[in-house]
């Protein structure tokens, strides 16, 4: 295994990372089924192979996730840096809502630390910037909970450079966490340079678009209906035909080097300015022996130019939607 720092930070983490969105169970947007105690085994053998770093947050499975992280790390919490996220609030319809106040932050830190059986978390982080809360009381809600002993470090998600700008007025972030992948990477522009600059590491979620870059899916595939990635704008046609196209010209890239499609985009997203983590949704024991693999892959920077042609040359056309366009909000 590989570890970095985050910057402005004491904590080094492995650089894949255990995301637990999947495993929350039944309200996980159609990932399918999942079990628990599979979870479970699958959270302590990465942490047996060397993976450190599990990101989760409230939301996922309603708490759930968090529980089957407590249930794994017993007797093992020296050995683990812990994420979660807060501000999202699902209402009895379905939709979100959002609160970022120190109260209500308040009262997710003291939820989550019950799930999880742990006493500190080591990052914090607000999960969408949607809510109404000034950011001013956010930070100080932060810093009230580091002071306390119950988070170590403050940190955002799905920010813009904006956004943190205004965060860093009134306190320290060591991490922001945002979708990234091969296929995705509107935030190249400005977000993380400005994250390189200030030394706010970076989370990339999504590393494997969903499974896309995994080389799941074939160009007839149909998503059932309840499977939220049916409605997510990679899935749309014609964007879908067109990511099909540009598989097809990695896959000799990825047979140079006797490697999986999914080796070559997590190897990928580990090579970017300023990524510290990749988080990766691992729901079973050997997709952490198949994803590690990924570290064995030495890519030529010849080829990680041939890989931005190919995508540039289609010309994919993705559009980002804000966060309320789209209903994958509980990343």
């Amino acid at each position: 295994m590989e570890y970095r720092k985050f910057p402005n930070s004491d904590l080094t983490v492995s650089v894949i990372a255990q995301g637990t969105w999947a495993i929350g169970g039944p309200w996980a947007h159609g990932w399918g089924d999942v079990d628990d105690r599979e979870s479970i085994n699958t959270i302590r053998h990465s942490i047996d192979s060397g993976i450190n770093f599990i990101d989760t947050a409230n939301v996922y499975g309603l708490g759930h996730a968090e529980e089957i992280i407590g249930e794994a790390i017993k007797g093992k919490r020296d050995e683990v840096i812990l994420a979660t996220k807060f501000s999202a609030i699902v209402l009895e319809n379905g939709d979100f809502d959002w609160d970022a106040s120190p109260e209500h932050m308040a009262q997710e830190c003291e939820k989550s630390l019950r799930r999880m059986k742990t006493d500190y978390i080591d990052i914090l982080a607000i999960h969408w910037p949607l809510a109404a809360t000034p950011i001013e009381e956010t930070m100080g809600g932060f810093q009230k909970l580091i002071d306390q002993g119950k988070i170590r470090y403050a940190g955002v998600c799905n920010f813009s450079k904006s956004q943190m700008e205004e965060a860093l007025k009134y306190g320290n972030l060591v991490s922001h966490q945002f979708r990234y992948n091969m296929l995705e990477r509107d935030n190249e522009a400005d977000v993380i340079p400005f994250c390189v600059k200030k030394g706010i590491g970076i989370q990339a979620y999504s590393p494997l678009a969903h499974g896309l870059l995994a080389g799941e899916f074939k160009s007839g595939d149909v998503l059932k209906p309840e499977d939220w990635r049916s409605r997510y704008t990679l899935f749309e046609k014609p964007i879908f035909y067109k990511i099909m196209g540009v598989l097809e010209k990695l896959e000799p890239i990825a047979k140079k080097h006797d490697c999986k499609l999914a080796d070559l985009a997590l190897n990928w997203i580990l090579g970017r300015q300023g990524v510290t983590t990749a988080l990766v949704g691992m729901r079973h024991p050997s997709h952490v022996d198949e994803n590690i693999k990924a570290l064995d892959l030495n890519l030529s920077e010849t080829e990680m130019a041939e890989i931005d042609k190919f995508i540039v040359e289609d010309d994919l056309g993705i559009k980002i939607l804000p966060p309320d366009e789209y209903i994958d909000k509980t990343t």
